[in-house]
């Protein structure tokens, strides 16, 4: 049986990462990730972009930099990609400079939405990113995600239960009711009383409309690193992709405009 959002808790804010360190070992994939210095920092400073985007101002490297403190200085490309890859994969955002010759930088959308349709909540598809990186958070716990492993791994992203997000609206019910009723996401119920445990599942038309392959990517595109890497979840997209070719399936999700979500957050 699925629930939606009014059976849910607000979940928890362990610090639990989502990316993982190149030294950590790849058969440890479905173990929750200790966040390291540069993945904090990372997550401040998309923080910060998002607020420039909110108010449509530019801002420059040393703006960034002292974000993030001037003593990571050395370490500010890697904390920059890390952002970057936030922004553009979960938001679908980027960093443009503002011309060839200028320090400055503004936050720009890679659809081509203007801040005012993005901050309306009336066009869903920048909120496919955040549903991508759950998908993939699902896949690579097995197919089946705690609801404890679904807000530590959201609550890392600046995204909390009951708390609005600027983009995302009210998380628990964009997560546990909206995507849920277009059966991109289920919850199951797993245990009754005060302490009842929910899992998180794909969705019927996630299934359809996405692929093991394409999600692992986008994880693995946020965790800074490769598919492969995580061995297991790389087999088991590899063999999906196969039978999909085999059921005659087209090339799933080349873009996210198929898969809308189009509720509002105001």
């Amino acid at each position: 049986m699925s629930y939606t959002g009014s059976d849910l808790g607000a979940g928890s804010s362990d610090d639990c990462a989502v990316c993982a360190p190149r030294a950590f070992q790849a058969e440890t994939f479905n173990q929750p990730i200790c966040k390291d210095a540069l993945t904090k920092k990372a997550s401040m400073l998309v923080e910060f972009l998002l607020e420039k985007f909110q108010k449509s101002e530019e801002f420059t490297d040393e703006d960034m930099l002292n974000v993030v403190n001037k003593k990571y200085k050395t370490q500010f490309s890697d904390i920059l990609r890390k952002s970057s890859s936030r922004m553009e994969m979960i938001f679908g955002m980027r960093l443009k400079k503002i011309n060839p010759n200028s320090q400055s930088y503004a936050i720009v959308s890679k659809l081509g939405l203007s801040t005012d349709e993005i901050l309306s909540g009336k066009r869903g598809l920048p909120k496919m990113g955040l549903l991508m990186t759950i998908l993939g958070l699902i896949f690579t716990k097995g197919n089946r995600a705690t609801e404890e492993e679904v807000w530590k791994f959201l609550n890392v992203l600046g995204v909390y239960a009951g708390k609005k997000h600027l983009i995302f609206g009210e998380p628990r019910k964009l997560i546990t009711k909206d995507l849920v009723e277009q059966n991109y996401l289920e919850i199951h119920k797993m245990s009754e009383g005060k302490s009842s445990r929910y899992d998180f599942l794909w969705g019927s038309r996630a299934h359809v409309e996405t692929s093991k392959m394409k999600v692992l990517e986008v994880w693995a595109r946020i965790n800074d690193t490769v598919p492969s890497f995580f061995p297991t979840p790389y087999e088991e997209a590899l063999k999906d992709a196969m039978e999909r070719a085999e059921q005659g399936y087209p090339d799933a999700m080349a873009n996210v405009h198929p898969m809308s979500c189009n509720s509002s957050h105001k």
